[in-house]
């Protein structure tokens, strides 16, 4: 390997304020200075790679990018750290794929504080199904459980169920023993939402905004994914004593609402971060989708696609058309 090699990636530039995204050929030189070198195999597509891909400066501030917040393969140097060549790791979160060029390339260079080794019987592409999005369920999940939630409680809401983290929250609790309710603007997708586990599956209208200040409670305890209104919605009808893990933000980052659900009925709203967390509370969560909490449905869902078509897949993320997990194959 040297810094002569040459790689492909999907890479975003900037003219006359407008972005596009193409494959390009790039050195292995362009990468930055950092400690690990890895080949990726695969990616996972993320809404903040659809973001970035868009041009939110917000995400990344200087262009042209390579976007990918997500990435898994072989490790082809590293300099220091305790990861050698040949290792297969996976790095999620931090700055890969905002600032620091991503998955979406053939190659990257980050820190060797970024890498996590891969669990135990996972590929490359397996880490990818779940990516940011599923160790994000997973985060929601735990923190529910943390506070206590229990099957015996009642039902178990979820925003956003048809989305990359929502579709994952809706399987691990239902095979987890909890009866989901699945809210979803995507009709069309309640029998995949059922096949994952939802005993029920509502309509957006069903975190419509109602003037009251409180609601009849319908659900022990919630994940939320999308935010806006209709979280504000959804802590009106929390149990006395139930918790929402809060993710997202696709509806909005402001959240209207009253301190009743908090004062009236002990709610507590919890907030989830799957970026900038201690690699060792990734690697927890990595290990128990590996094992025990599984999601051998969103496994076999999950669709792959080559760079080629990256462009209209992140497209859709943003006019809310995209479901499941979709993984990005460099092979393709």
């Amino acid at each position: 390997m040297t810094n002569d090699t040459e790689f492909k990636a999907w890479r975003v530039q900037e003219q006359d304020g407008e972005y596009e995204g193409s494959e390009q050929t790039l050195h292995v030189s362009d990468l930055p200075e950092n400690d690990v070198l890895i080949k990726v195999s695969h990616s996972s597509l993320n809404y903040k790679d659809a973001l970035s891909a868009s041009g939110n400066k917000g995400v990344t501030r200087n262009f042209p990018h390579t976007p990918g917040i997500d990435a898994a393969g072989e490790v082809v140097e590293a300099s220091s750290g305790s990861f050698s060549a040949g290792d297969q790791v996976l790095v999620t979160g931090y700055d890969l794929g905002m600032n620091t060029d991503g998955g979406f390339g053939e190659y990257i260079r980050v820190p060797a504080e970024w890498c996590v080794a891969m669990p135990k019987g996972w590929s490359a592409r397996t880490a990818m199904i779940y990516g940011t999005a599923g160790l994000t369920a997973g985060l929601c999940v735990q923190k529910l459980l943390t506070m206590g939630a229990r099957p015996e409680q009642g039902k178990v809401a979820v925003s956003g169920a048809s989305g990359a983290v929502g579709s994952v929250a809706v399987e691990l609790l239902a095979s987890l023993g909890f009866e989901v309710v699945a809210i979803s603007g995507k009709q069309d997708h309640a029998d995949a939402l059922k096949n994952l586990g939802a005993t029920e599956v509502l309509g957006r209208e069903a975190l419509a905004a109602e003037k009251k200040p409180m609601l009849k409670p319908a659900y022990a305890n919630a994940v939320d994914t999308v935010g806006g209104g209709p979280l504000a919605e959804l802590l009106k009808q929390i149990h006395p004593g139930g918790s929402v893990s809060c993710c997202g933000l696709v509806a909005g980052p402001q959240l209207e609402t009253t301190v009743l659900p908090f004062i009236l009925r002990g709610n507590n709203l919890l907030g989830v971060d799957s970026v900038e967390i201690p690699l060792s509370d990734k690697q927890s969560v990595w290990d128990k989708f590996a094992g025990d909490w599984a999601c051998r449905k969103t496994e076999a869902s999950a669709r792959d696609i080559g760079r080629g078509e990256l462009d209209g897949a992140l497209k859709a993320f943003l006019k809310g058309e995209s479901s499941g997990k979709i993984v990005l194959d460099h092979s393709k």
